[in-house]
């Protein structure tokens, strides 16, 4: 009997071929989901580069798609991890607002709201509320600018990139994995990682969602093997194939399991008997820690070392590194000139279309790449629009491309929630609502009251806004606040002059805002007001006393240019904020003696200018919340004298350079001509703390003194310099800041303290401020 029968053969080649190297394979390379973990693909990425080791396919899911995506769409390794590396990658993964692209010609002054929800109403009154999710601007705009020249040179078909490549999806309303082939790569990657509870799904040009891959198939070694069929996969796993450690409390099993279930579990030996699996040790490192790039790459290297014999063994093949960058960039070479011809804005109203696509202008008679990067801001800077997400497309017969930006409708209502806690007696509450009806113009009314036993204010305003070529906007406008000092007695070493004091205005008017680039704005502000304060001019008060009175009525004008980048509405960090005002005042001002005045009732005419400016900026060091920064502001008016020095006082600008600082009534910080700097340095305390120390000069020119029957004198020169210090720890919780400081005040009224406050401590400006 022959032992090489004709029946035995076959099994027998089958099995001398599988111990035995390939030489000619096709090599198809899986890369799973993780989040951040996903960064270790670019380790592996330059390892089989460096070893000139072939790579024919790529099939990814979630972060495998975009680092996969990115490498068959012609970048290389090296140029992966140069993008990952950048700052501007970390804007991308967080979504923190980028300071160049800060726009004020659409925000409102702050206010110490801590929560906002935003709700969309239709026209059936159903509503729909929006979700905190992770900012994706910055994300999506990222992925259609880098993948946008290879979409167009594929011919918008994945099979023609550089290496044809796959991105898996999942449709969850059918329960199905999708395995992305046409159409743009950055849509397709977009979908990939859609993940619950952090990006949002957007809306693909069919109507449908998908989410991320990993829901149904994080390691798809399967739609490699349908589709390509490659001799060989090596597949990389960043993804946990099993809990190795039960979370110890609460807060880590659910961010743990919300991971684990949302992902299917890989299986290992999905890349067949002569595939190589690659699982880096990324033990300790978490799916979110998008700061630590660089040690997810050294480990997809290391683990990628660690199995090279073994895929040097089983791959015969190798790539000459010359041949392989020469035919990368030939195909980079093919992608079309960045020439945009047209940008569309889709999803809303015709009217509403043609509203948002006036936020982008043309530097020429086409558009540049700089024109729709700065109009995509722009548009993005509103609420209204904030669900709004970018597309680059090549059209071929016009030899150009077209930007066009898919918008829904959202947030027409809104609600803002916010409050302050304290050590001492001001605490407050906030509430605020604001509705948005767009046609072909903008309108948006809002409301808010704040209430407390210091601070107690309301506002409501009507605002038009018009994106021309200058965009300019008017906003109709009602301010009230009442600021009483008596309330915040009783601490130790306060005296009754500064303790027994009330203040409230009312102002009445209107504001219009112009701003040619969307970022400084131009305010003429123009109102009538009514301002009362009342006072006490002893040391000594009894309960029948009778507070002084000044009431001053009249009419203002301000023209004020400002500019706000700041990262936070209170203890910044980086960015910077200018605002110059020149105002004018004219009125008349009664007033009305009280039990401890030695002057009669009188009713005088007052009229000034006055001149403010504040400047700060800050300078971020290795990270964002360690950085110092510069403070400067200069009063200079030339406000006339009223009655008695008390009411003088009352009426003076006020410089506050602490959060607390309009929480105490000091007149030492009270002059009509100042001026103040300051320095800023803030470092990481215990990772998730802040140590924060403030330090300020500031000298009264002309200064205020008492002289007989309580009648206000300005002595000549300057007063001594004063100092103000402060230095505390900061905690940045969802609610507000949560701070503890220990400060100085230059005045006999208030020295040493300890101030502490949860919530954003901000009021509304007075009404000639």
């Amino acid at each position: 009997m022959n032992f090489f029968s004709s029946q035995m053969l076959p099994a027998l080649v089958l099995a001398v071929f599988a111990l035995l190297p390939a030489q000619a394979q096709k090599v198809g390379l899986v890369l799973s989901g993780g989040g951040a973990k996903g960064l270790a693909h670019i380790g592996v990425l330059k390892q089989l580069e460096k070893n000139h080791i072939p790579i024919d396919y790529i099939v990814g899911t979630s972060m495998g798609a975009v680092v996969g995506g990115m490498y068959a769409a012609g970048y290389s390794p090296a140029e992966i991890e140069q993008i990952v590396l950048s700052p501007e990658f970390q804007n991308w993964t967080s979504g923190k607002p980028l300071e160049s692209k800060t726009f004020n010609f659409l925000t409102a002054e702050p206010s110490p709201s801590a929560l906002r929800l935003g709700i969309a109403i239709d026209s059936t009154f159903k509503a729909r509320v929006s979700t905190n999710l992770v900012n994706d601007l910055n994300l999506n705009l990222a992925l259609t600018r880098l993948l946008a020249p290879a979409s167009a040179s594929s011919g918008y078909d994945f099979d023609k990139l550089f290496v044809p490549f796959r991105c898996m999806a999942s449709e969850v309303f059918t329960r199905q994995v999708v395995e992305q082939s046409k159409g743009s790569l950055s849509d397709a990657i977009r979908n990939s990682m859609s993940f619950p509870l952090a990006f949002r799904p957007i809306r693909n040009l069919d109507g449908k969602y998908y989410y991320d891959g990993a829901v149904y198939d994080n390691f798809p070694t399967s739609a490699m093997k349908k589709t390509f069929a490659p001799d060989i996969i090596i597949g990389v796993n960043v993804g946990d194939v099993a809990f190795k450690k039960y979370p110890k409390n609460d807060d880590q099993l659910l961010a743990s399991t919300v991971a684990f279930l949302g992902t299917s579990v890989a299986d290992t030996g999905s890349v067949g008997r002569n595939g190589i699996y690659i699982q880096p040790d990324l033990e300790g490192m978490g799916v979110g820690d998008f700061d630590r790039v660089k040690d997810f790459i050294a480990e997809g290297d290391t683990a990628a070392l660690r199995n090279m014999d073994k895929i040097k063994q089983r791959i015969g093949r190798r790539v000459d590194s010359t041949s392989l960058q020469q035919r990368r960039l030939a195909f980079q070479a093919l992608a079309p000139k960045p020439r945009f011809i047209q940008v569309k804005v889709n999803g809303l109203r015709p009217d509403q279309n043609e509203y948002a696509a006036r936020f982008f202008r043309k530097s020429g008679s086409e558009y540049s790449l700089d024109d729709i990067e700065e109009g995509y801001y722009r548009l993005a800077s509103d609420d209204y629009f904030k669900n709004i997400y970018p597309r680059i497309r090549y059209d071929a017969a016009r030899k150009g491309y077209v930007f066009s930006v898919d918008a829904q409708r959202n947030n027409n209502v809104s609600t803002e929630v916010g409050f302050v806690l304290s050590n001492r007696p001001i605490d407050n509450l906030f509430f605020g609502v604001e509705y948005r009806y767009l046609r072909r113009l903008l309108y948006t009314a809002s409301a808010d009251v704040s209430l407390g036993r210091f601070y107690n204010g309301a506002h409501g305003s009507f605002r038009v806004n018009i994106p021309a070529k200058f965009a300019y906007f008017f906003e109709p406008e009602v301010t009230y606040n009442q600021w009483d000092y008596q309330n915040t007695g009783g601490v130790l070493g306060r005296d009754v002059l500064n303790t027994q004091v009330r203040q409230q205005d009312t102002k009445l008017g209107g504001q219009f805002g112009i701003s040619p680039t969307y970022r400084s704005r131009l305010l003429l502000d123009v109102a009538t007001f009514v301002t009362k304060d009342e006072y006490t001019n002893s040391t000594e008060i009894k309960s029948a006393d009778v507070l002084d009175a000044t009431v001053f009525r009249g009419a203002t004008a301000a023209l004020r240019l400002a500019r706000n980048t700041l990262n936070r509405k209170q203890y910044a960090t980086s960015g910077h904020r200018y605002v110059y005002t020149l105002r004018a005042v004219t009125g008349s001002a009664t007033y009305t003696p009280g039990s401890t005045a030695e002057q009669l009732a009188n009713t005088q005419h007052r009229e000034w200018l006055q001149f403010r400016a504040t400047v700060e900026r800050f300078f971020t060091l290795k990270k964002e919340r360690h950085a110092w920064g510069y403070f400067g502001e200069l009063m200079v008016s030339t406000q006339p004298l009223f009655t008695t020095f008390r009411s003088s006082q009352t009426m003076a600008p006020v410089f506050a350079p602490l959060p607390d600082s309009r929480t105490l009534f000091l007149d030492a910080y009270r002059s009509a001509r100042y001026g103040a700097v300051g320095l800023r340095y803030t470092q990481p305390f215990l990772k998730k703390l802040e140590w924060r120390t403030e330090v300020y000069a500031h000298m009264n020119a002309q200064p205020l003194r008492q002289g007989e029957l309580q009648a206000p004198v300005r002595r000549a020169g300057f007063d001594r310099p004063r100092v103000t210090a402060s230095t505390g720890l900061i905690f940045q919780t969802p609610v507000g800041p949560l701070a503890v400081h220990a400060r100085f005040y230059d005045d006999p009224a208030e020295r040493f303290g300890i101030y502490g406050h949860l919530g954003f401590l901000l009021f509304r400006s007075r009404a000639l401020e």
